[in-house]
């Protein structure tokens, strides 16, 4: 048996674990939390095997708080990444909020609630169809779907998964409501134990790289040790070092293993510079349909 920990069920990540971890030939046991300190910590601390963090989106870019947690405040490596649809869909009560030929009343939703990440990714159909109700963020989409359920008569909707208004008897009053088709989230299992119940071809290497201060062209040159060797970069971003202001350190997805001969040259030549170089993980790298049944 594997344990995961995860935000809560019936969830976004609650759904894309079970796609990477379900069907594997072992046991899992998914232990939840709404709070993603609460994910990180559960792992960090022993109680589960690996933790399943949302870290970007294609919407709303990265989850800053999730990436903080994952760099400042625990050292646990990614094992693995993979991408999942973030497909959201408007919950309630059909019997309290559409009219007698079965369209959706939208004048009688009050509120609509949500994680504020899913509520992004539905902001134009929010202005469209229900600019008069009240827009209220709670910490998970499922958390979302239960307050629903628990305060039926009060025109009180959620925007959240399917999985979670089957789990709480609500209905699928709009589906499909996310601004954007191509809308999906990139997932990281992070945890102690290397992950091998999958494998792929694909191999990606994040890295935080923090520059030497004072030192002109410094980022020029980290960039140019994986240019010159033809290393391709599949993300850089920049975050505060939460040190002093104007301090940054870089993460870099790299599209490479570090068992390669290449890498570790690269990773070499930026230390020798002057600068840190902390590797988060070596990991195998899954698409959404490389992993779908």
């Amino acid at each position: 048996m594997i344990s995961a920990s995860c935000l809560t069920k019936g969830s976004t990540s609650d759904e894309a674990a079970r796609l990477m971890l379900n069907g594997l030939g072992v046991d899992i046991r998914y232990d939840y939390h709404r709070m993603i300190a609460d994910v990180f910590l559960s792992t960090a601390e022993g109680r589960t095997d690996y933790a399943v963090i949302p870290i970007e989106n294609t919407i709303d870019g990265s989850v800053s708080l999730h990436t903080d947690w994952l760099v400042d405040e625990v050292n646990l490596p990614i094992q693995a990444e993979w991408v999942y649809p973030s497909i959201q869909n408007l919950i309630g009560a059909s019997a309290e909020l559409t009219e007698a030929d079965g369209s959706l009343a939208y004048g009688r939703i009050v509120k609509v609630m949500s994680h504020p990440v899913a509520m992004a990714q539905c902001t134009q159909y929010l202005k469209r169809h229900l600019p008069h109700a009240e827009l209220e963020h709670v910490g998970s989409t499922s958390e979302a779907v239960r307050i629903v359920r628990d305060n039926p008569g009060r025109g009180w909707t959620a925007i959240g998964q399917v999985s979670a208004a089957a789990d709480n008897a609500l209905d699928v009053l709009e589906s499909a409501v996310t601004d954007h088709d191509n809308n999906y989230t990139r997932f990281l299992l992070v945890g102690p134990k290397p992950f091998a119940l999958r494998t792929s071809e694909k191999h990606k290497t994040t890295i935080l790289v923090t520059l030497p201060e004072d030192y002109p062209g410094a980022l020029h040159q980290v960039l140019s040790a994986f240019s010159w060797r033809r290393i391709n970069l599949s993300r850089i971003e920049s975050r505060p070092t939460k040190k002093k202001l104007g301090n940054y350190y870089f993460l870099i997805d790299i599209e490479m293993s570090t068992d390669t001969v290449l890498l570790p040259s690269a990773i070499a030549e930026i230390e020798a510079i002057g600068c840190q170089v902390r590797v988060l993980g070596s990991y195998p790298s899954f698409s959404f349909e490389a992993l779908r049944p």
